[in-house]
């Protein structure tokens, strides 16, 4: 309590209902915009991209929705500055211009993050990849899981997930658009019968090519190589995306394996011949 000129102000009072003003416009708009908004825009983003699966395909409509969704998280992070501002009733004009020296010297450091930007966009305007898909980029091998505005999420092999940042993705190698081969190439002996080898892996591929995983083929091609201990026979077909270098070439050896055998055709294997003297 304070008294001037006769009037007694109530300092403590004024300054208390002055902070649970602040207090209580901050906590709605903390409620508003990071707890209710982020659902609601998610909601009608998912909404607004299920209308368009007809035209796009499904890894463009996750790919879409995860830089959506990215964008909008930022938005709202600047609206909620710029309201928080207004509420404490300070300008936030001023504020900027005197961040302008500071400004300028980050704005040096934030080159790589505008380059970062700006590859994000063309390699999401080019279609370079969509979430889903089978990459090599920057050095990685594995699946993206999100393209944004400032990084690549590639999900190796091994469970590693890499965050790559976008201006380092000088090229790009996409290993899921279109169909992919499957190629097996399987060594005999010199000693064997190369007509019979082959007549024995064309048997092979008319099985498969019953399998819904090969689209065309697969076909023996013939002799491939001639090795040091063997003869190298190859046999190429073409898959679904991703089964290339799975299951289908697994099952194709292990197949041709099993022909072998039957047919006692040998599969040459390093031998070591072990000379003893006897003095």
């Amino acid at each position: 309590m304070f008294e001037e000129g006769g009037l007694k102000i109530d300092w403590g009072g004024y300054i208390l209902d002055g902070l649970i003003r602040y207090g209580i416009q901050i906590a709605i708009l903390i409620i508003a915009l990071l707890i209710i908004a982020p659902p609601i825009g998610k909601k009608l983003i998912k909404t607004a991209l299920k209308k368009s699966r007809t035209k796009q395909s499904e890894a463009r409509i996750q790919t879409l929705e995860k830089l959506l969704l990215n964008v909008f998280s930022y938005v709202l992070i600047f609206i909620f500055i710029v309201m928080f501002f207004g509420i404490i009733k300070q300008p936030i004009g001023p504020l900027l211009a005197g961040a302008g020296v500071i400004g300028l010297a980050v704005a040096f450091g934030a080159q790589g993050l505008v380059s970062d930007i700006v590859t994000g966009f063309f390699i999401l305007l080019e279609k370079q990849v969509d979430v889903g898909d089978y990459v090599t980029a920057a050095g990685y091998d594995g699946i993206v899981e999100e393209v944004g505005l400032r990084t690549t999420q590639i999900r190796g092999f091994d469970g590693t997930l890499h965050f790559v940042p976008n201006r380092e993705i000088a090229g790009v190698s996409n290993h899921s658009r279109g169909n992919m081969r499957a190629l097996v190439d399987i060594g005999i002996s010199y000693d064997d019968n190369i007509d019979e080898a082959l007549t024995v892996l064309q048997s092979i591929c008319e099985e498969f090519a019953q399998d819904s995983r090969f689209v065309d083929g697969p076909n023996v091609l013939g002799v491939q190589a001639f090795g040091s201990s063997e003869v190298v026979l190859r046999i190429l077909g073409k898959t679904v995306n991703m089964e290339q270098w799975g299951g289908a070439e697994r099952d194709i050896r292990k197949r041709i394996k099993e022909a072998f055998d039957q047919n006692n055709i040998e599969i040459p294997f390093p031998h070591q011949v072990n000379i003893q003297k006897n003095n």
